[in-house]
């Protein structure tokens, strides 16, 4: 497999960072959910430890993929068995991605900072942790989570459609099988 994309297939690198990042925002999602529901204080700042450092994880990957695209790659054509309105919704649905997961990011960053937990979860102050939900940026982190989550069922959806209904094989473009 190349690095780089080709007209009908993504490249190595845009396939990593695609499927890591997939894999990590499911965990995230279920960290997330955990922490909200654990009352135990070291479990909660276990799960929003582990949460916080694979958000920082998935903001990077996903700046690199930005720049990946912006410096140094194309993206393949699209697939010619894609209706025109389709192939709108999917740019939407990737950009979506993309402005949500920084909107998440910065809402995560700044309740962690308004709040201290910052030193409870990553310096030597002790707990408890403040209640997030008493510092502004909570409320976008929710609803972030929210709208991630659902744009993660319409992409994991149309790539099921794809793959199973129109047998198109368009997830062979993304390492998944065999055009």
């Amino acid at each position: 497999m190349q690095w780089k994309s080709r007209t009908d297939r993504y490249g190595a690198v845009a396939i990593a960072i695609h499927w890591i990042t997939a894999l990590l925002i499911l965990v995230m999602f279920v960290s997330g959910l955990r922490a909200a529901n654990t009352v135990d204080p070291a479990a909660k700042i276990s799960l929003l430890r582990a949460h916080a450092v694979l958000g920082s994880t998935v903001l990077l990957l996903t700046l690199a993929r930005i720049a990946w695209w912006f410096f140094a790659d194309t993206k393949p054509a699209p697939a010619a068995s894609i209706p025109r309105l389709q192939e709108r919704l999917s740019k939407a649905v990737h950009t979506l991605f993309y402005v949500v997961i920084l909107g998440m990011a910065a809402s995560g960053f700044g309740m962690v900072l308004l709040s201290g937990a910052n030193l409870v979860l990553f310096g030597d102050a002790p707990g408890p942790l403040a209640d997030f939900w008493n510092y502004p940026p909570r409320v976008p982190h929710r609803i972030g989570a929210v709208l991630i989550f659902s744009l993660f069922v319409l992409h994991l959806g149309g790539a099921l459609y794809h793959q199973f209904i129109r047998r198109d094989h368009l997830l062979a473009r993304m390492g998944v099988g065999h055009s």
